[in-house]
């Protein structure tokens, strides 16, 4: 169990796809001008990687090193349909909005990335875990950034108006601009967070309990050094 906990907190925290990793920039840019948005097209890219993990690692030792990147493409891109055609037939406002980008899905550097990093040369369950992590980080970036804008720029968030009436929407921040702005200022955050978690530890000296103490104010390893 500790291996897919692991590959869970790499793909959310340490190796956090747009925060860390700056990957996928095109669907992150291009349609995070809604936290609704955002979310729609975290969740697809999230089961797209999860299946596509799984599916690859189940056939690593069978698809030949010559085409596995063709092989991968096609995988991906089925599963892409499969998805594209849920969203039609399901949530059609969402893949309205989406358009475009969903198709895109197949040829988004994360997704293949994983294929060929880790599904191709790990078991199935941890593939698994792999896609599931890296599109829940995926997810989470693209909602943080899709909830700033739509709240700067219209107000609201998820569609509901959250601001007071007096509030002057930063109309900017819907525009492409305002992607740039909201990515560059919450991966500072999270690179910020990142080095502080892994600064290392002060070194720590003796309390006083022998006449190795490297602590000056310590009276005990003095007297033991005198004596």
């Amino acid at each position: 169990m500790k291996k897919p906990i692991e590959r869970l907190y790499n793909g959310i925290i340490k190796e956090n796809p747009t925060f860390v990793l700056m990957l996928g920039m095109c669907p992150t840019l291009a349609v995070t001008t809604s936290a609704i948005n955002g979310l729609g097209m975290g969740l697809s890219t999230c089961a797209v990687l999860m299946m596509s993990n799984l599916i690859i690692s189940l056939l690593r030792k069978i698809i030949p090193d010559k085409v596995r990147m063709p092989a991968y493409i096609v995988i991906v891109a089925s599963l892409v349909t499969v998805v594209e055609l849920l969203m039609q037939a399901y949530v059609r406002s969402l893949y309205a909005s989406l358009g475009l980008f969903i198709p895109l899905i197949v040829v988004n550097c994360i997704i293949l990335g994983r294929a060929e990093a880790y599904a191709s040369k790990n078991p199935p369950l941890p593939s698994l875990f792999d896609g599931l992590g890296m599109g829940l980080g995926f997810t989470l970036a693209l909602t943080l950034i899709g909830s700033f804008r739509e709240i700067l720029g219209k107000g609201s968030i998820f569609g509901v108006n959250i601001m007071p009436s007096f509030y002057e929407p930063v109309s900017v921040m819907i525009m492409a601009p305002g992607a740039f702005f909201v990515l560059a200022g919450l991966s500072a955050i999270m690179n910020r967070i990142r080095q502080k978690k892994n600064k290392p530890a002060p070194e720590k000296f003796c309390s006083g309990c022998c006449a190795d103490c490297m602590d000056e104010t310590c009276s005990i390893g003095k007297k033991e050094d005198k004596q």
